[in-house]
């Protein structure tokens, strides 16, 4: 089943039933997808604004990612039910890594986002960091579990020093987007 050209009420309702897939890191890349079409509403909200003028280059650079990224993470809820279903622990590593690694590209737009985007629209360039961490979280929760499965230390080592780092930056982005947020919400 092709979930991306499926309605979020299908998909939920398959979530939520006694199957194994969708599972934990479909929805992990579902909750990325969202977080992508967020950082494209920002931008678009933010371009043609004569306040940001300044910015519509980079912004429109922005918003070509953004939407890349949506895909690929659209496209990541139907690879991971694909990757569960095949019994393939190796696949079950690999998609999760791809997720972990395109949250830290997307969670990269956010930081931008905060200093150049629309700041009406700030909390959610905060929601989108957020759900970010979130997703590259729950990706690694599903490759740590698989790399145990798996058993090959040589592996566990390089792929656990590479979700570490990028965990750090994920983090980082998120913290700062809190930070800047509320500076702007709460004065």
């Amino acid at each position: 089943m092709e979930y991306k050209n499926q309605n979020l009420t299908k998909y939920l309702d398959d979530l939520a039933a006694k199957v194994p897939a969708p599972g934990g890191g479909s929805a992990a890349a579902m909750s990325a997808a969202m977080a992508a079409s967020l950082i494209s509403m920002v931008v678009n909200f933010t371009l043609g604004k004569s306040k940001y003028a300044v910015f519509q280059t980079e912004l429109e650079g922005i918003f070509s990612k953004s939407e890349r990224l949506r895909k690929d993470f659209l496209h990541l809820v139907d690879l991971d039910v694909i990757a569960y279903q095949s019994k393939d622990i190796r696949k079950a590593i690999d998609v999760p890594l791809m997720l972990a690694r395109l949250c830290s590209q997307a969670a990269k737009l956010c930081s931008v986002l905060i200093k150049k985007g629309n700041i009406n629209l700030i909390s959610d360039v905060a929601v989108a960091a957020i759900l970010l961490e979130s997703a590259f979280t729950s990706a690694r929760f599903n490759i740590d579990i698989n790399l145990k499965s798996l058993g090959n230390k040589k592996l566990n080592q390089g792929v656990t020093k590479e979700l570490n780092k990028l965990a750090r930056i994920i983090q980082k982005i998120r913290l700062n987007s809190e930070a800047s947020v509320g500076k702007v919400i709460r004065g």
